[in-house]
């Protein structure tokens, strides 16, 4: 698979730790940075994740910030990306099961490095299951189409 990644300076040591385990997985991954710990701004990297996975040069995207919050908040202002802030494996298995999401968002100093994992894992593993939840995806793009 083909992961968009990104982080502010708040989110900077979990991404790298994100991007180690998801090249040992075997993912191919694009990292639109940042690079270190130096302040930066969240809304710069979670767009182009977000185009990233938008125009199909990822087939999901993974953002992390100190709280997950921003990153979502700027990732769900794109037309098609489902962004979801997950806590847990729970949130993760059913932000892909139910909605679709196609960008996972995380916070660095609410989740450690081993719960991240885990909830990276469970987010990629989960397929969509389709059935019901289809109808409520489509209703999702329904109202984009009608106010964005």
């Amino acid at each position: 698979m083909r992961i968009a990644l990104g982080s502010d300076h708040a989110g900077f040591p979990l991404k790298e730790k994100i991007k180690e385990f998801l090249l040992e997985k075997g993912h191919e991954v694009v990292d639109f940075g940042t690079t270190s710990v130096e302040s930066t701004h969240y809304p710069l990297f979670a767009k182009e994740v977000s185009l990233a996975v938008q125009n199909g040069k990822a087939d999901r995207g993974i953002l992390v910030c100190g709280t997950g919050i921003g990153m979502s908040i700027t990732a769900n202002k794109f037309k098609g990306i489902r962004a979801a802030l997950c806590m847990n494996e729970y949130m993760a298995r059913m932000s892909r099961l139910h909605n679709d999401a196609n960008v996972l968002c995380l916070g660095d100093r609410v989740v450690g490095e081993d719960l991240a994992l885990a909830i990276v894992e469970t987010w990629l593993e989960t397929p969509f299951e389709g059935g019901r939840h289809a109808k409520r995806v489509e209703l999702i793009a329904e109202i984009e189409k009608e106010y964005l």
